[in-house]
Parts: C-alpha cells; structure tokens; sequence
C-alpha cells in the first residue's frame, strides 16, 4: 500500500504575525477569516492580521460591529477601531445583520453578497465558496480558512459547521472559540501537528467523524492510540493530553482534532 502524503498543522494564526519593513513577510499559509454570529473570541485582531481576506457571515457583521471595539479597552474611538477593521465582504442570507450595521460597512466599501435566494447551503458554507474561488490556483494548496465565532450557542449551528468542514475536506478550516479550536483531520493523509504551547493545549481530542474509525494511531499524547478503534458508543479520544511538541496521527477514517486554547494574561 502507498504510504500516506504527510500533512503538518501548526496554530502560529494564534501568534503575532512576522512584519518586514511594516509588511507581512512571506509566509507559506495563506490565510482567510469568516466571522460567524456569535462572540468574538479575545484573538480576533491577531487573526484578522493574518489573513489576506475577511468575511462576515451575515450577523457576523454584527459581531464584528459590537466585539471589535471592546477588545481595545485603552482605545476610545470605537467609530474608528470599527473602521480599521471593515470586512471585505459580507455574504449570506441577509436574514440577521442589522440595518445600521450594514448601512456601515457598505458606506466605507464592503462588498455585500445577498444569497437569500440559496436556503440550501450555510452562510458559512456560502463564505467558503466564496474563498476557494477568490484564492488564486497558485495560492489554494496553502490556504487555510479561519473561522471565528463558530462554537458556541445552537446546538444545530455547531453541528452545521463541523458538516462543513466533512464537506470541503480537502480545504482546511478552523473552526474556534475563546474556549479551543477544531480541524478535520483526513484519513487521506498522515498528520503532523506542531503544539503551540504557548497559546494551546494541553487537552485535547479525536473523535471519528462520519464512520467510526478501525485503526488510529498517534505519538505525542499522554493515551496515545494503537492501532486503536474508535467509534460513537464506544472508545473516543476525549480529555487527552499532549506530551510535546508534536503529535502525529494515522487512521483509516476521517477525525476531527481539538485542543485547547490558554486564556492569555
């Protein structure tokens, strides 16, 4: 059997990017933000400098509006911080983002999307499009999609985005909160994840998402797995532990990853 492509993760979105000559410097992520409806996690700015282009998913915006300003306690100008970080573009639905609020952001240039002809699909799953066909072909090996806000409040919504992250398995995305963050890991290829101390860990999990999992196996945790079978009703990978400063996994079904995120003084 042909030995699985490695593919390397690593969590540097949740530290200050790298500047040259006030510029970012080359980096070989590609980097999009879609903010969802829910509350800014306290990283936001950081992962806004990151990125090449943002979006809000509809309410998104409103969440943008009200949170933003908040996270610059010693600034007092929210008017100003709102237009430092004006959104590229807003897409979806159009069924939650207040009207001052899109008056706004319309008024300083935002691109507005109305796709409430399209009930079929998330707003999310709309902003993901939107990326994969904005990114250049050069570019779209190396992107990986941001999502703020995609974790907490409705159950359904929760669950609609980790759908969607099984849906565009060969894009990755990170789903985050305050609380941690979560990515699809693919059977199709072996996993090389890069801890970042700092910011994240030390819990963590893998859980098999769509079909339960007959063999996984992982280094770099406190229970690592061995040729382990996880299913739902039976052994999942909760509460683990990372050891170091990298872990690695192999299985035979899709699963996603979660891990910590540390509160910052």
């Amino acid at each position: 059997m042909a030995e699985k492509l490695l593919m390397t993760h690593c969590s540097s979105f949740l530290l200050p990017p790298p500047f040259t000559n006030g510029k970012n410097s080359s980096s070989p992520t590609t980097y999009a933000l879609i903010i969802l409806n829910q509350h800014l996690p306290r990283f936001s700015p950081l992962l806004w400098d990151h990125a090449k282009i943002r979006l809000c998913a509809d309410g998104g915006a409103n969440r943008l509006f009200d949170n933003m300003p908040e996270l610059f306690p010693l600034e007092d100008n929210a008017s100003l911080i709102r237009e430092r970080y004006k959104p590229d573009v807003i897409k979806g639905d159009m069924d939650s983002i207040r009207p001052d609020v899109l008056s706004f952001y319309k008024d300083l240039g935002t691109e507005i999307v109305n796709n409430s002809d399209d009930q079929d699909t998330t707003d999310l799953h709309k902003c993901i499009t939107y990326v994969r066909d904005f990114v250049s072909d050069e570019d779209k090996p190396n992107l990986c999609i941001l999502v703020a806000g995609a974790l907490g409040g409705r159950f359904d919504h929760e669950m609609g985005n980790v759908n969607t992250l099984c849906h565009f398995s060969t894009t990755r995305i990170i789903l985050l909160s305050d609380d941690c963050l979560i990515q699809l890991l693919p059977s199709s290829q072996r996993h090389e994840i890069h801890i970042q101390s700092s910011v994240e860990g030390p819990h963590c999990g893998l859980i098999p998402i769509g079909a339960p999992s007959g063999s996984s196996t992982t280094t770099g945790l406190q229970w690592d797995l061995d040729d382990t079978e996880m299913r739902f009703g039976g052994l999942v990978s909760t509460s683990n532990i990372v050891n170091g400063e990298i872990v690695t996994v192999r299985s035979d079904s899709d699963l996603l990853w979660t891990i910590s995120l540390k509160k910052q003084p």
